[in-house]
């Protein structure tokens, strides 16, 4: 028998930036607990990606082409998941990344990096979030319930060396998902929740060779440092995120809003000594 506290059986799930690893794993989780699920991804055959292996477990998905930076098509892809699903009543926020030229390194020094590089940083990951939230959340006051979750990183607690963008971009999600969970509340309805979760260290296609070495898959000097100050000592898998994941988007936390969880292995508890 299903648990109705973490039943999400026939629920209208978006999830943006779907077609990436942790954004595409999600997607899959919410289709295997019943979800109707539009992957939204600017690629669309990452997108398709995503869809197909949800189909094939038997769950139900629509790849969709978004620019989360462009009102029209959020508004385009909103009318296109309605048509298919009806109204949506959980928005997961994962898209996101970085930019080689918004961090510090040997070859670009804090004095020299350009600003067109940490605009874009700071606008996908930021305003990223806050344009799907503005399109789907308007919808969601129409039936005056849903979800909002928003997706953060841990370096947005403590901000990790060399990517200035990213970090300062996640620790913006922080406190606009604090703000947003009050705004909708107080404004439009209180059962519109927003909360976000903070992953710690996983391997994705964006880290996954500041992590290991590309020839030898052996830890780099930082991956070494990251899994060193990780008490459980390991980076994350996709599953850890489930968990929260489910819970943030389900019933079981009705009374739920405006918070941000680490999922990160105990990093942010430890102090290095």
């Amino acid at each position: 028998m299903k648990d109705p506290l973490f039943d999400l059986t026939g629920k209208v799930a978006v999830v943006t930036g779907g077609g990436g690893v942790l954004a595409g794993a999600m997607a899959k989780e919410l289709a295997r607990r019943g979800a109707r699920v539009a992957v939204l991804d600017l690629f669309e055959e990452a997108a398709r990606k995503t869809v197909k292996e949800i189909e094939l477990a038997g769950g139900k998905a629509i790849a969709v082409k978004c620019n989360v930076l462009d009102i029209p098509s959020i508004t385009a892809a909103a009318d296109v998941v309605e048509a298919a699903f009806g109204t949506v009543e959980i928005l997961i926020n994962a898209a996101g990344g970085n930019k080689k030229e918004a961090s510090t390194s040997d070859q670009m020094s804090f004095f020299d990096i350009p600003a067109d590089a940490l605009r874009f940083v700071i606008d996908l990951n930021l305003l990223g979030s806050v344009m799907p939230s503005q399109v789907f959340g308007k919808r969601m006051a129409l039936k005056g319930e849903g979800v909002i979750l928003n997706i953060s990183s841990m370096n947005s607690f403590r901000p990790l060396t060399k990517i200035i963008g990213y970090s300062a971009a996640k620790a913006a999600i922080n406190n606009f998902t604090q703000w947003l969970a009050v705004h909708l509340a107080q404004n439009v309805s209180p059962r519109i929740r927003v909360n976000a979760i903070a992953p710690g260290f996983f391997e994705t296609a964006q880290n996954k060779f500041l992590l290991r070495e590309e020839k030898t898959g052996d830890l780099t000097a930082r991956g070494k440092q990251i899994v060193g100050h990780t008490p459980m000592g390991r980076f994350g898998e996709p599953e850890d995120l489930f968990g929260a994941l489910v819970w943030l988007v389900s019933p079981a936390s009705a009374f739920v809003t405006g918070i941000v969880v680490p999922v990160d292995g105990g990093f942010s508890a430890y102090s290095g000594v």
